[in-house]
């Protein structure tokens, strides 16, 4: 008898051993690339506490071996970041699977989207000294969506916080969020990359501070420098180490006061980003920062071969406009109409306007489609100053303050009374119509031309809701149809806004 339930246990252990598949072996090379070896897969120290993501990842390299590798005919294709040392390296090889695995059609919407911009990152990040290639970031940040806002409320094409931005000079307020704006975002990637390139010797640990903060990769490398575990080849490097800020806003906000480290590595170029991977292999950076360059190779690599990953090529008008300078609140469907184009064609050129209109008491620029730029500014200069932007009536009821109004609407009190001059504004009647304008709900144009005007009145109806204990936003999106965003955008609400109860919300059509 138990010799009997032996070898039935053999048995069963035998075709346990048959049902479990090898262990992926990454990307069969068929370009003959020396010293180009793809290594046996060995699971990251990544996996140990294994994501959702890390789980779909791993079911893009268990897919059939039927992948291609990068072609380094240096006639073809131009490589201005050391891809060539790295591209063997397992997690580049991981991600080279999950692009053209899995991804794959968010890799093709992202690179129909960047063909558009790809050509003024390149000729920003080359006046600054930077090879084109590292523009493939913002490929990795947010797939080149202007729109993008991060769990940690990183927003725009790059990515940036509010105290980084705005240490690098863009203006963000309710009126104005320049980091979604394509051209100064790029702007002040480029010389953030520019200053960590300088500050590290390398490209890629300045790709790994653009992500985790410039403070936590000098630290970490400190840590590489002085452990006594570290691989013996980094007792070459030479590292002097000052205490940072562990992330880019607090760098921001330290200013040029904080001290630099210096970073000295006596070695070639591909061995001074070598040391990412250094860290990365100790488990010095966090598990996000770890995948963040072998992220941008990969993303490289697909994007300027992307036939060989089947995907198709992107081809798209290159991102070009002419400009014209207000003085005042204006609207962009104003300008639209002068340039005999879409609202949403103004937008697209001008996504740093949150109210679909210029900010009051500057100048400003606005962004139209290229040959337009004569026929707008000729057509603005005959326009009257109370025709540059529309206006919407409100009528007070009894007991409403000005305060209130200007709360509701999201104005400051001296822009209402600015626009309602011969109004007693400090003694409000009830049935007194005020003048706001229309920019003030940043869909105003949009919920005018749905709802239309009231018959028995003139004026323009807005829908509403009135926010009840427990509810949400996307509740409340989902309850009446619309898009988070829009419903965000309508009622100029930040992505960390807290809903309260009692608030009203105008619904967008």
């Amino acid at each position: 008898m138990k010799r009997l339930i032996l070898w039935t246990n053999l048995l069963a252990l035998a075709a346990c051993a048959r049902a479990i598949p090898p262990a992926p072996s990454g990307i069969s090379p068929v370009s003959a690339i020396p010293g180009f070896q793809v290594p046996e897969y060995r699971p990251s120290r990544l996996r140990q506490n294994a994501t959702a993501d890390a789980v779909i990842n791993d079911l893009a390299d268990a897919a059939p071996d039927s992948r291609v590798v990068p072609s380094f005919d240096e006639d073809n294709i131009r490589w201005d970041i050391d891809v060539r040392s790295f591209a063997d390296h397992p997690r580049v090889q991981y991600y080279l699977n999950y692009f053209q695995g899995v991804s794959r059609p968010g890799m093709e919407l992202f690179l129909a989207r960047g063909a558009r911009y790809e050509p003024m990152i390149r000729r920003r990040f080359e006046a600054e000294g930077l090879p084109g290639d590292l523009g493939y970031l913002a490929l990795i940040e947010s797939g080149y969506s202007n729109d993008a806002v991060s769990r940690s409320q990183a927003v725009g094409m790059w990515q940036f916080m509010k105290a980084t931005a705005r240490g690098y000079g863009m203006r963000i307020d309710s009126w104005v969020d320049e980091r979604r704006d394509p051209v100064k975002a790029t702007d002040a990637a480029a010389r953030h990359l520019h200053r960590l390139r300088d500050r590290f010797g390398s490209l890629y640990l300045a790709a790994a501070a653009y992500n985790a903060g410039a403070g936590k990769v000098s630290r970490s490398l400190g840590k590489l420098q002085w452990d006594p575990q570290a691989e013996p080849e980094t007792a070459g490097d030479t590292v002097d180490v000052s205490d940072q800020p562990d992330s880019p806003d607090e760098e921001a906000a330290a200013g040029d006061s904080a001290d630099v480290v210096e970073i000295s590595i006596d070695s070639t170029d591909a061995t001074s980003d070598a040391a990412f991977f250094r860290l990365a292999g100790n488990d010095l950076l966090r598990r996000e920062t770890q995948d963040y360059v072998p992220k941008l190779i990969a993303a490289a690599v697909v994007a300027k071969q992307p036939e060989r990953f089947g995907i198709a090529a992107a081809t798209a008008e290159p991102f070009s406009y002419d400009s014209l300078v207000v003085t005042s609140t204006t609207g962009l469907d104003v300008v639209a109409r002068l340039a005999g184009v879409s609202v949403p064609d103004i937008a697209e050129l001008n996504p740093q306007y949150l109210r679909l209109a210029t900010p009051p008491h500057t100048s400003s620029v606005i962004r139209v489609p290229p040959g337009t730029g004569e026929k707008v500014a000729a057509g603005y200069a005959e326009l009257r100053p109370t025709a540059r932007v529309h206006f919407l009536t409100h009528v007070v009821r009894g007991r409403e303050r000005l305060t209130s109004i200007a709360a509701r609407y999201h104005l400051p009190v001296p822009e209402i009374r600015a626009a309602n001059p011969r109004s007693r504004t400090s003694h409000l009647k009830a049935g007194t119509r005020l003048v706001i304008p229309a920019v003030a709900v940043p869909s105003a144009m949009a919920m005018r031309a749905a709802v239309g005007p009231s018959r028995s009145t003139g004026h323009y109806r807005v829908a509403t809701h009135r926010v009840r204990s427990g509810e949400t936003l996307i509740g409340i999106a989902r309850r009446y149809r619309v898009s988070l965003r829009a419903l965000r955008r309508v009622n100029a609400l930040p992505v960390e806004y807290t809903l309260r109860a009692g608030r009203r919300l105008r619904i967008p059509s």
